[in-house]
């Protein structure tokens, strides 16, 4: 049987990892869980007049089994929709506005861009489809030991490329125009990645259909899938920061000494198991590895900086063409790649609770908006933007790979039971992704330390699949 196991970080990844193990390997594994910030990782709220927002983007895809599937076990909720119009704003005039009336909607997409609107919906549809199909695969058991190996048996060769290659590239040649992929497509990539249309095609495609599909979000908010996660394993959290792993063996099997460092000073544990669920790249930790032979390498890659300003103040409606107030229209505003235009995306965000008697205010009213930048706003930047406020939050993270093609994805298995969850970000980042990720490394482990090899890396799955239903 498994002794205990240990997971690197309590954000969603390592509380995903930390249930999954247990669904796998039974109750009686012993899970420590270590955090050296607070459980939900990037997952925070703020707090604005004794209310709490999310200061990431929080909604999720209708098509997300895994995070549709903590909810119900956790017996969360989904918050209460608020309708808002959304609106594309290129520095100098909105490109594209959104009405009320949905049909509206696709005529006004439909005579500006034609059929690329269309192309690029079936272009999404049949990503998504066959990504869908990793749910089938993890219900039979079956796991993969690189980010490859799950992407080949999803999608062929054409699903690995797709990590190599950018979304302009990819759309272009499926006949979506230049213009649409300048004014729409770059919108939608710079709100969600804070990077440009250069985004590879995979992680391109899990952003675009966010922004088409029906999303939901976590009444309460998303951190709320963390502790509850955590807390239904019954895992043990330690508060402390892990400096680092070194190798040692017993009984032919390879042990784990985790070093870690908490405010009552320096210790470590051994463990048969280890899932690192935070990024290993030199840039975000310094993490040590010893008595590995061969060594374990330093991942190559670095992040994008990105900065979220959650700001309670008044919109300056006219910046964006409004004089008077009243009339503007939009809670959501997203950007055109414009060299000038300081800011990717901002949103008239509501509360993590939403009751049955909340409205959003009026666009004259003071509300509170999330703005997403490359850099910290300064004062004229926020005076650009509002006409007063009365408080503005910064949140400043290193939140997404820097997205250059050509590179090789990290590694899943770093060691026999050592495993890498931040790597599925290469692919794309989301919190179904990291969802799918922590379940395919549980499997992976369960999978390793049973010897069964027939459930990892196998070719040709959908055959299978079907002939063992």
């Amino acid at each position: 049987p498994l002794s205990p196991a240990a997971v690197v970080g309590a954000g969603l990844g390592g509380s995903a990892s930390a249930y999954f193990l247990q669904q796998h390997f039974g109750p009686q594994v012993q899970l420590d869980v270590y955090e050296q910030a607070g459980v939900g990782g990037r997952l925070a709220t703020v707090t604005v007049n004794k209310q709490q927002y999310e200061s990431r983007g929080a909604s999720i895809h209708a098509l997300s089994l895994h995070m549709q599937d903590f909810v119900k076990i956790l017996g969360l909720k989904h918050r209460r929709e608020v309708a808002g119009k959304s609106a594309i704003f290129s520095g100098e005039h909105f490109v594209l506005e959104e009405t009320d009336w949905y049909l509206l909607n696709l005529f006004r997409l439909w005579w500006h861009y034609g059929i690329s609107f269309l192309r690029l919906q079936m272009w999404v549809e049949e990503v998504m489809e066959k990504f869908m199909r990793i749910y089938k695969y993890q219900a039979h058991g079956y796991a993969f030991s690189s980010l490859e190996e799950l992407l080949r048996s999803l999608g062929g060769e054409a699903f690995v490329n797709m990590t190599q290659r950018s979304v302009a590239e990819s759309l272009l040649e499926v006949g979506v125009t230049q213009r649409f992929v300048d004014d729409v497509i770059a919108a939608v990539l710079r709100s969600s990645y804070g990077q440009s249309v250069l985004v590879p095609a995979f992680a391109g495609a899990m952003s675009l259909a966010g922004a088409q599909g029906s999303t939901w979000a976590v009444e309460g908010g998303s951190k709320l899938v963390c502790s509850g996660l955590l807390k239904l394993t019954k895992a043990n959290v330690i508060s402390a920061r892990v400096t680092g792993i070194s190798l040692h063996s017993s009984e032919g099997r390879a042990l784990y000494q985790v070093h870690y460092e908490s405010p009552e000073g320096q210790g470590s544990a051994f463990y048969d198991l280890v899932v690192l669920t935070t990024p290993l790249h030199p840039s975000r930790s310094n993490f040590t590895f010893d008595n590995f032979d061969p060594p374990i390498a330093d991942l190559p890659g670095s992040f994008q900086p990105s900065v979220t300003s959650v700001v309670h103040g008044y919109l300056n409606s006219s910046y964006f063409g409004f004089p008077d107030p009243k009339l503007f229209p939009f809670t959501s505003i997203l950007t055109t790649d414009t060299p000038e235009l300081f800011f990717h995306a901002m949103d008239n965000i509501c509360p993590v609770n939403v009751s049955a008697a909340f409205r959003r205010k009026q666009p004259q009213e003071a509300a509170v908006w999330r703005v997403l930048s490359p850099r910290p706003l300064d004062k004229p930047q926020l005076k650009t933007l509002f006409r007063s406020y009365y408080s503005v939050q910064v949140a400043e993270w290193p939140t997404y790979p820097r997205y250059d093609a050509a590179k090789a994805l990290p590694p899943v298995a770093l060691h026999e039971s050592l495993f890498y969850l931040s790597g599925v970000e290469w692919v794309a980042s989301s919190m179904e992704m990291t969802a799918v990720a922590a379940k395919n490394v549980a499997l992976l482990a369960y999978n390793r330390w049973h010897q069964q090899l027939d459930k990892i890396d196998q070719k040709d799955l959908m055959h299978k699949v079907k002939t063992e239903l």
